[in-house]
């Protein structure tokens, strides 16, 4: 058994998405970041950086927190499901893993943090945060023009990068401009185990759909 301290962010549910596609068997530990739960002394033995997710795997022992490194010990854990097994699909998973991790997450969030939370505050934040989006969107977009998903076929990759592009609302970005993106993101909020993970730790509200 798998426990998972989370909490309903991108991050998150980057996590809780993968346990459902793996079918490892976990239970849900909610860690509510809007009441400091992440400052407790218990979770901080778990998590030192004070984030979500965490696991503890009661099978190994092994405690985790970062949630690329989460899903890269939970892929090996289930025989190498969802990640490509040969060396070219591999590391072009792992690029993608990557950009997510090093930019399209850090600047997501930046945007967010601004355009939706602080708006007026510090308009050249605004601009600088949310036009990154927009280039990372791009990026995304060009790379979706040759195949379905990130690394050839479906791949961790592909679910660490889709809940950040759930929040588009929240970048207020228009998929419309990015239809690559926006075929990607459909085919997978369609998946069962995207739906399910989706609402760990509960449900907050319907996976967006675009117009």
């Amino acid at each position: 058994m798998i426990d998972l301290y989370t909490w309903g962010t991108p991050n998150g549910r980057k996590v809780s998405i993968l346990l459902e596609e793996l079918e490892l068997p976990y239970q849900v530990k909610p860690i509510d970041i809007t009441a400091g739960d992440q400052k407790t002394p218990e979770f901080l033995a778990i998590s030192p950086n004070g984030r979500i997710p965490a696991i503890v795997d009661h099978d190994t022992g092994v405690r985790m927190m970062e949630s690329g490194a989460i899903m890269l010990y939970l892929a090996k854990k289930a025989g190498g499901k969802l990640v490509p097994s040969d060396e070219t699909g591999y590391w072009q998973m792992m690029e993608w893993l990557m950009w997510q991790m090093g930019g399209l997450g850090p600047m997501a969030g930046q945007t967010h943090h601004f355009v939706r939370f602080n708006p007026g505050k510090a308009p050249y934040a605004e601009e600088r945060y949310l036009n990154e989006a927009k280039r990372l969107y791009g990026v995304l977009d060009t790379a979706l023009s040759e195949r379905d998903y990130v690394a050839g076929d479906y791949s961790i990759a592909d679910i660490a990068i889709w809940p950040w592009i759930s929040r588009f609302e929240w970048q207020t970005i228009d998929l419309n401009q990015y239809p690559n993106v926006k075929g990607w993101y459909n085919r997978i909020a369609g998946r069962p185990a995207v739906q399910k993970g989706y609402h760990i730790p509960h449900f907050v509200s319907d996976v967006p759909v675009p117009t």
